[in-house]
């Protein structure tokens, strides 16, 4: 494959996949700028590896799994952790002094479900992500994420489960 086909292919790539692996990114990592980060080097990865891709699968499958691997790469790093602490501190100062931006935020029930996803572990989390937002079919999940589709679908009732009966302790609590 030469230079202009690649080119050509990844700027194709990059205008059909890009918001998409965005959002998917940001459900990792929780920033709009670090998930563009992630974003970028899976492009630069893809370009990189474009001549080794069999077209055995599926190209948008995958880009999810570079940018999956990207993001858990990034969360272990020293670097995340480090602002993670950083992180804390800040809310902790912010939950100190309660704002009225905040109890605006609270009344929307978009932002609780949303809180409430990204409170939920890692596992159960990305399947929902990826069968909600992103509409992927479990198969395609399961080839994203490398496991079983019956590990997904596993996970997504799970996952059911436990937002579900958060909406209820948050309705209970007259949240």
């Amino acid at each position: 494959m030469d230079k202009e086909e690649k080119d050509f292919i990844l700027e194709k790539i990059m205008i059909e996949y890009g918001d998409e692996l965005v959002r998917l990114a940001f459900s990792y990592v929780k920033d709009i700028g670090i998930a563009k980060d992630m974003v970028q080097n899976t492009f630069i990865k893809c370009y990189k590896n474009l001549d080794s891709f069999r077209f055995d699968a599926q190209i948008k499958t995958w880009l999810y799994r570079i940018t999956i691997n990207e993001c858990k790469d990034y969360l272990k790093s020293w670097n995340y952790k480090k602002v993670q602490v950083r992180s804390i501190l800040s809310e902790t100062a912010r939950s100190i002094l309660p704002s009225t931006e905040k109890a605006v935020i609270d009344k929307y029930t978009n932002e609780e479900i949303k809180d409430n996803i990204f409170s939920l572990p890692k596992m159960y989390r990305e399947v929902i992500y990826l069968y909600y937002y992103d509409s992927l079919k479990t198969e395609e999940i399961a080839d994203v994420l490398d496991i079983p589709v019956n590990t997904v679908k596993t996970r997504l009732r799970r996952a059911k489960q436990k937002l579900e009966s958060m909406i209820k302790e948050a309705e209970f609590n007259g949240r």
